[in-house]
């Protein structure tokens, strides 16, 4: 196999970062198998037209049912809201389309493990969008981890906190409408924290949380695009159905505690997607917004000398940087989708499933819903309860 053939739905935010990562990886990954851009599909046809000249996709569709249906595509890539994954999903897999598809995977744990099981059955490839897995301080924290240098995992931390809705006069967007999004920043902002958590520390055993709605009511929005909008002014206002914060606590399987953080509500934090975990041996923390750094502490370091280092991933050592630049040209956010992209090729050649794929994206979930499950009953909520 020398490419795959790409049909991708949706063409906002995350249709701009998956184009632009099939576009880059043939020529930083020149040994990979190469994604041909063959359709981008959306309903407005104006702005998938645009989007479709802007992006280099060789051609467009209005309806995801006739991409589908298309012989000359073998890979969909499904970056609509939430609410459109699992049909657009199930309609692929029985057509014999290998998925990749944005997280969460689906707006309940049943729909998700219905996905997994479609896509098994039709014995396709299957990806779950976590690109943060894919910046190269983070591949360099799960390194350390597996290597036992930070001995017995004692504690993770994580928090993904941003401020982009603090105004109450920001507009009602399909993320802030339960039916659309599933929900607010838990699914969404919580969902990558909770994965980076099972990445690197293992799966979970129980939860107990909290979480609330600080602004109730919005203007309905006239126009949206990615994390902006147009609002009706002095129009009407419609219900905000989902969470603005969630909090949680939680013990892993490996007897680790841990505590998660999601909030759209944290002023001057544009994209603080945090966490630090402390084993035996030492600790570790990552921040996005430094997104090539890790600080790395060891106890057995000399007394005098010991302390945080900043250790900055960009030497050839480190995942994925010899494909960039020398050491010290540090790379963004558009780089994770990059190498989540070359993963998922990788899988093509290798004929595996890539990583992350549906199972992940079925975990996460049923944690989700856990949490979800323990606000609602205060309690307690062991994972096993999902199952």
């Amino acid at each position: 196999m020398k490419s795959v053939r790409v049909g991708m739905v949706g063409y906002k935010f995350m249709g701009k970062a998956h184009s632009n990562a099939y576009r880059a990886l043939p020529m930083f990954f020149p040994d990979s198998i190469k994604p041909e851009m063959k359709a981008i599909c959306g309903r407005n046809p104006d702005g998938l037209e645009q989007a479709r000249a802007q992006f280099g996709w060789e051609s467009s569709e209005t309806e995801w049912r006739e991409l589908i249906k298309r012989e000359d595509i073998d890979l969909i890539d499904i970056n609509a809201p939430s609410d459109a994954h699992k049909e657009i999903a199930l309609a692929a897999a029985a057509a014999g389309k290998h998925l990749f598809c944005e997280k969460p995977l689906a707006l309940t744990l049943a729909d998700s493990k219905e996905m997994l099981a479609a896509a098994e059955k039709a014995g396709v490839k299957h990806m779950v969008g976590f690109n943060y897995r894919f910046a190269p301080a983070v591949q360099l924290a799960k390194k350390i981890i597996s290597e036992g240098r930070l001995g017995e995992i004692y504690h993770f931390r994580g928090w993904f906190l941003q401020d982009w809705i603090i105004d109450p006069s920001f507009p009602l967007v399909w993320r802030l409408q339960k039916e659309i999004a599933g929900s607010g920043s838990h699914g969404d902002l919580g969902a990558h924290v909770i994965d980076m958590a099972r990445f690197l520390v293992g799966e979970f055993k129980e939860v107990i949380g909290m979480s609330e709605t600080f602004i109730k009511q919005r203007p309905i929005a006239e126009a949206m695009t990615g994390l902006s909008a147009k609002g009706g002014g002095g129009g009407p206002k419609g219900d905000v159905t989902v969470d603005d914060a969630t909090l949680f606590m939680a013990r892993f399987d490996n007897g680790a505690l841990g505590s998660f953080e999601a909030t759209r509500f944290a002023a001057g934090h544009r994209c603080t997607n945090s966490f630090e975990i402390n084993g035996s041996k030492g600790s570790i923390k990552f921040d996005f917004e430094r997104m090539n750094e890790l600080q790395v502490f060891f106890t057995d370091d000399a007394e005098d000398v010991q302390g945080f280092r900043r250790v900055l991933a960009t030497d050839p050592a480190h995942a994925y940087m010899d494909a960039w630049w020398p050491a010290g040209h540090t790379i963004g956010y558009e780089h994770t989708f990059t190498h989540e992209v070359h993963e998922l090729m990788q899988a093509f050649a290798e004929d595996r499933q890539p990583v992350p794929n549906f199972v992940d994206g079925v975990k996460c979930q049923a944690v989700l819903e856990a949490v979800d499950k323990s606000i609602a009953e205060r309690r307690w909520i062991s994972i096993d309860e999902m199952e």
